[in-house]
């Protein structure tokens, strides 16, 4: 799963934002101050950070020069209650990647997490191959082959199967399916999700009945099967 850190001295904030991120697939770890964060940061393998900037210890601006001062890249959403043109400008100077204001709407935050963690995400070459278990992702021909056995995938199902070997351990909200490969907004259709996801399970099925490829994580999506 996606770790992301969580750096926020308000504790009912904090766990509202835990149990956002693991309701929609990823795996979060909070910090309640600057100076914790710091100590977090390389113990964890963190794909993003959430930064607030009213800390104790060291403040949110200082915790961003040090991480930007650092060795690591790693994506930075500021949460900020300051939203003055001033403020937002030396934020993303300063090397932030994002901000939303304080309160936010939580399908604003996700929508801006997903879009962090795919520009960070390693680009695949137009070229490339993706594989998982004895699945083939050809770019080129936009299909996926089982041996040497053509699935005939459509275009949706392509980019789900895409989206998900891209990022095999990661498990997909179908939120995050939808607004990745249909890219608009989500409004809790799951029949659509649900129809596309049960047609590729059943074309891999039908060239090898024997392996799981989809995995269902009840509650929460889909990743790729272990």
């Amino acid at each position: 799963m996606t770790n992301i850190l969580i750096i926020e001295d308000d504790i009912h904030i904090s766990g509202l934002l835990c149990d956002l991120l693991r309701q929609n697939g990823y795996a979060p770890a909070a910090a309640y101050s600057g100076t914790e964060a710091l100590l977090l940061l390389p113990q964890g393998d963190f794909a993003l950070i959430l930064l607030d900037l009213m800390l104790p210890g060291k403040t949110g601006e200082e915790v961003l020069a040090e991480i930007r001062g650092g060795s690591l890249s790693i994506p930075v959403i500021v949460l900020t209650a300051r939203t003055d043109k001033e403020t937002t400008t030396q934020l993303l100077r300063s090397g932030a990647d994002d901000y939303i204001a304080k309160p936010f709407d939580n399908n604003e935050l996700l929508a801006r997490i997903d879009v962090q963690l795919r520009r960070a995400a390693p680009k695949q070459p137009e070229t490339a191959q993706l594989r998982h278990k004895d699945i083939t992702l050809d770019l080129d021909s936009f299909d996926a082959f089982i041996g040497d056995k053509r699935a005939g995938l459509s275009k949706r199902e392509f980019e789900i199967l895409r989206l998900m070997m891209s990022h095999p351990n990661k498990v997909f909200t179908k939120n995050n399916l939808y607004e990745s490969v249909w890219g608009g907004e989500f409004w809790g259709d799951d029949n659509t999700i649900n129809v596309h996801i049960s047609k590729l399970r059943g074309k891999l099925h039908g060239i090898s009945p024997d392996t799981e490829y989809i995995q269902t994580v009840w509650g929460i999506g889909f990743k790729m099967a272990e």
